[in-house]
């Protein structure tokens, strides 16, 4: 099993993820940098949902963990 490529590193206190750190460059991210990422086509396992309408990476829906955020 490999290294997850996107770990969450702080969420808010309703649960929403705020911060976000890519364990392959060693980058930490705030959520709407993140966004901006993928939204760029850097990270093509993610994409972005609006959630109560604010823009949140997501996973996309695949059988591997191993892209999951936590």
């Amino acid at each position: 099993m490999g290294r997850k490529r996107v770990k969450v590193t702080q969420e808010s206190s309703s649960g929403r993820n705020t911060n976000f750190h890519d364990n392959y460059t060693g980058e930490d991210m705030t959520r709407n940098q993140f966004v901006k990422k993928i939204e760029g086509g850097n990270y093509a396992n993610y994409h972005i949902r609006k959630i109560n309408g604010v823009k949140t990476p997501v996973s996309n829906p695949d059988p591997n963990k191993d892209n999951n955020l936590d």
